[in-house]
C-alpha cells in the first residue's frame, strides 16, 4: 500500500497548513540565507558570480536577469522568473508559495512581493501554523517603488502599479492601478 503521508514543503507549496519549523524547511530557509549573503556581498565587478549564485538560488531564472543586491527571500527555490527581469536595490520574495515573474518585468526599489501568510484563527496562527497563497505577475509589469503584493494576487500583462501601492487582490491586463488597496486607475492604450 502507498504511502500518502505529504511532508510539510509539499503542504506548503499546495497552499495548505504546514509547520514552519520542519528540518527540510529549516534546512531550505538556511539554504536561502546563505546564497543571498553571499549575492549581496558581491560587488558590480562580479556579474558573473552574481548570475552563478542567482541560478542556484531561484527555481527557475533564464538569462538575462539583472538584480540589484541587497535582496532577500525565503526560498529561492520557489521564485520562477523570465527572461529579461529587473529587480532593483531592496526587493524581498517571501516565496512560501510559488511565485511566477513573466518575461521583461521591472522592480522599482524596496518592492514586497509576500506569499506568506498566517491563519486569521487567533489559536491557529499562535500555534504556529503558517500557510501561503502563490502570486502571479505577467509578462513585461512594471511595479513602482515600495510596492507590496499581497498572498494570492495575480498581475496581469503590461500592468503598471504605482509607487507605494498595496496589491490585495486581482490587476487586470493592461491598466495602470495604484493606491492601498490598489485599483485599476486607466486603461494604458487609453494614454492617446
Amino acid at each position: 500500500m502507498e504511502s500518502t503521508a505529504r511532508t510539510e514543503r509539499e503542504k506548503m507549496i499546495a497552499g495548505e497548513l504546514y509547520r514552519p519549523d520542519d528540518p527540510e524547511l529549516v534546512q531550505l530557509r538556511l539554504r536561502a540565507r546563505r546564497l543571498t549573503r553571499l549575492f549581496n556581498a558581491t560587488t558590480e565587478e562580479e556579474p558573473e558570480r552574481r548570475q552563478e549564485l542567482l541560478r542556484e538560488l531561484f527555481g527557475t531564472l533564464p538569462d538575462p536577469v539583472e538584480i540589484e543586491p541587497p535582496f532577500r527571500c525565503d526560498y529561492g527555490l520557489n521564485i520562477h522568473a523570465g527572461p529579461g527581469l529587473f529587480i532593483n536595490f531592496g526587493c524581498v520574495i517571501l516565496d512560501v508559495a510559488e511565485v511566477h515573474i513573466g518575461s521583461g518585468v521591472m522592480l522599482a526599489p524596496n518592492v514586497q512581493i509576500l506569499s506568506a501568510t498566517h491563519p486569521l484563527d487567533p489559536e491557529e496562527r499562535l500555534s504556529g501554523w503558517e500557510l501561503g497563497k502563490p502570486i502571479r505577475i505577467g509578462n513585461r509589469v512594471w511595479l513602482g517603488g515600495g510596492v507590496i503584493v499581497c498572498p494570492g494576487v495575480t498581475i496581469g500583462d503590461d500592468a503598471v502599479i504605482g509607487a507605494g501601492s498595496v496589491v490585495t487582490r486581482d490587476i487586470p491586463a493592461g491598466v495602470v492601478a495604484a493606491g492601498n488597496p490598489a485599483r485599476e486607475i486607466r486603461r494604458i492604450k487609453d494614454e492617446g
